[in-house]
């Protein structure tokens, strides 16, 4: 239960979906938490009165100075800083030869440069104390590609070899970098999908069912942890077999 007891946690876009279950699950495990939002304020004030020991902060983390903010927030609140899991995100669906360029820089910006911007904040305090851990927020549709997703494809396997690299580069600080790709889970964005879409997604992965943000966020605490103190620079999906 207490796992990360003692341990301080910066989660980006946590008010909602993957990021909210991470804020809870965290708490859970006995961390401090700092999570960000940019849009969902009341999401974000009701859950930092749910949970023990969280706090929120508005934050772009396609500003940097702003993911600095953050980082010095959540030292300033609990003196110490562990752990990082860059989940902000979004995606702007659509053909290529539909999309714009403000389409394709939203999502990059966000996907790529925000986890670039919170990873560089933070890093620092890693390898000055020799210790840290960041987790980032890929998705299956980073390592096979999907239709329509251009942009978003481009950004997750962009963080995977980001987290690759910097994994190799940081080791010898005993900083861990591990990246989760989460196939098809049941968030806002899964659900705002027609029936048939839903239908021929269910048929697609060889578990026949959604993940649940829980279980990804499972797989966070663990990472973590210090049960995972002998993985890094490793690429984890759960995806219920979708992209075997």
């Amino acid at each position: 239960m207490n796992v990360l007891k003692g341990k301080t946690a910066i989660i980006t876009g946590g008010s909602r979906g993957i990021g909210r279950a991470c804020v809870l699950a965290f708490s859970k495990a006995g961390a401090n938490v700092v999570f960000t939002y940019n849009r969902s304020k009341d999401e974000a004030d009701a859950l930092q009165k749910s949970a023990k020991n969280v706090v929120s902060v508005k934050t772009d983390v396609r500003e940097y100075e702003q993911c600095r903010a953050v980082v010095n927030e959540a030292l300033k609140k609990f003196k110490k800083l562990d752990v990082v899991v860059n989940n902000a995100g979004v995606n702007i669906d659509k053909a290529l030869v539909m999309m714009t360029h403000d389409d394709w820089k939203t999502v990059i910006d966000t996907n790529l440069n925000g986890t670039f911007n919170m990873t560089r904040a933070a890093i620092t305090t890693f390898m000055k104390q020799k210790g840290g851990c960041v987790i980032n927020m890929s998705s299956v549709s980073g390592i096979t590609g999907l239709p329509r997703q251009t942009n978003y494809s481009a950004s997750k396997a962009g963080i995977i070899g980001f987290s690759k690299a910097l994994a190799k580069e940081v080791a010898g600080y005993n900083v861990r970098v591990n990246t989760v790709c989460p196939g098809y889970i049941k968030t806002d964005m899964v659900d705002s999908l027609g029936e048939d879409v839903k239908k021929k997604i269910l048929e697609s992965v060889p578990q026949k069912r959604l993940g649940e943000p829980e279980e990804v966020a499972d797989l966070c605490v663990f990472l973590a942890s210090g049960k995972a103190g002998y993985i890094t620079g490793e690429v984890i999906k759960i995806d219920g077999g979708l992209a075997i």
